[in-house]
């Protein structure tokens, strides 16, 4: 799982949607300044999505923390793949081709060829079923079958497919089908994550939770920016709020000082993360 933070983009997007979208001005100046800040803002949310999905807890920089920390393989800790067939709207088949990602991820740093098999499988058929033809393929799979001795190239090949998947989208106007990939793949890294520390109880992973403050806001001004596009979107975002203003207790972390969960702040970002899963892989 990659907790890398992303700290750069969103706020620039926010500060300038508000201000193109607090008034317009008659004159030629302010017109042509409005339409330089939304073709800004039009490149920033193009390319957002991308952004955010970079700060997901996948692939490569903290595969070597999981097993530093003593993390052991636990199917329990992914979604069924027997719930594959029950996402038949877009919807819900954008959160959970993001959720079989991050389990995808998981499944890969502990060789579990049959498994990574059946959850490549499940990622095709929702790709497939948004009409992402290039980014879970048989050539993916080949790719996968040959590379299962070789973690680092398995965790790249993922990375390669849902950055293709989500160019698709953004591309294809769907930005917000995009943007509810990148928030089910968040929040099930995010889970997984937590059953981890909890398990483990080790510092290291509870630092990385911890620091997914900015990572969140980032996500919930992507969601923010996409929902008029696409309604579906609220239907997830006032749960995704609620773990935002829990996370709002906690300092963001400095170079030189690491941002600490205290075991109720933990506990009240387990129950909310697991509810808000919970609705996302019903």
């Amino acid at each position: 799982m990659n907790f890398k933070i992303g700290v750069k983009y969103v706020s620039c997007v926010v500060i300038l949607f508000t201000i193109f979208s607090c008034g317009s001005s008659n004159n030629d100046k302010d017109s042509a300044v409005a339409s330089d800040s939304l073709t800004t803002i039009t490149a920033e949310k193009d390319t957002s999505a991308q952004k955010v999905f970079a700060a997901i807890p996948t692939p490569l920089e903290t595969a070597d923390l999981l097993k530093k920390s003593g993390a052991k393989y636990n199917l329990n800790y992914l979604n069924s793949v027997d719930n594959v067939s029950k996402y038949s709207t877009a919807k819900s088949k954008a959160l959970n081709l993001g959720v079989y990602g991050a389990d995808l991820s998981f499944i890969s740093m502990f060789d579990q060829t049959q498994e990574s098999l059946l959850y490549l499988s499940c990622t095709n058929k929702l790709a497939t079923g948004l009409g992402i033809t290039n980014a879970f393929n048989d050539a993916t799979s080949e790719r996968i079958e040959a590379n299962m001795g070789n973690k680092d190239s398995l965790l790249a090949i993922i990375s390669e497919s849902y950055n293709n998947a989500q160019s698709y989208l953004a591309s294809n106007g769907q930005k917000g089908v995009s943007a509810l990939m990148v928030a089910g793949g968040w929040i099930e890294g995010l889970s997984i994550a937590l059953q981890v520390a909890s398990a483990t109880n080790n510092q290291a992973i509870m630092n990385k939770i911890a620091d997914q403050k900015t990572p969140l806001n980032n996500m919930i001004a992507l969601l923010e920016i996409n929902k008029a596009d696409y309604p579906g979107i609220n239907e997830y975002l006032p749960n995704i709020k609620e773990l935002q203003k829990i996370y709002e207790s906690i300092p963001l972390s400095t170079d030189k000082i690491v941002a600490a969960l205290s075991k109720e702040q933990f506990k009240l970002i387990a129950d909310k993360t697991s509810e808000i899963r919970k609705k996302l892989i019903q």
